[in-house]
């Protein structure tokens, strides 16, 4: 049992959300950007996508954001909400860098996958893209099967579900 990594839930817009969601945004941003135009993410864009994105469909009664923290700091997130009768989606699945193969992914995703239960959802579906190389074998190693698209995000690549037991 790792007794180094604590996920409890966390109002979406409480400052240590904030923070995880800039670290989250700025990371993904800048792996795209350095991807496809080899620059990271301009400072403007950067702002106003974060400043855009509440986190509101992550609040109760219909959605959950999970803070994951690692002897006491915050150090990761994973939201879930519902968006279909019995389906909920998994997002924000994020752990800080320095902290990755620590532990605390599998655990924010069991805890999200928990917290979908309780909403009445019985299976998840996440997107993720292509060059997040470490989601796509986290989800695969978790029993999540690859699927068809299911929604028209212009990022999303692959597409994941799980049945919830």
């Amino acid at each position: 049992m790792n007794t180094r990594w604590t996920v409890a839930p966390e109002s979406p817009g409480s400052p240590v959300a904030a923070a995880l969601w800039r670290a989250y945004y700025t990371e993904v941003s800048d792996r795209w950007y350095l991807l496809h135009e080899g620059r990271t993410t301009d400072v403007a864009e950067l702002e106003r996508e974060i400043a855009a994105v509440s986190g509101a469909e992550l609040a109760p009664p219909r959605g959950l954001l999970l803070v994951g923290r690692y002897d006491g700091e915050p150090a990761g997130t994973a939201g879930v909400r519902l968006v279909g009768a019995g389906t909920a989606e998994l997002t924000r699945v994020y752990v800080r860098a320095a902290l990755r193969g620590t532990g605390g992914a599998p655990l924010l995703v069991a805890a999200a996958e928990a917290a979908a239960r309780e909403l009445g959802a019985d299976r998840v579906r996440l997107d993720t893209r292509s060059d997040l190389t470490e989601a796509r074998a986290l989800y695969a190693r978790l029993g999540y099967e690859e699927t068809g698209r299911h929604n028209d995000d212009i990022y999303a690549e692959h597409f994941f579900t799980k049945p919830l037991g």
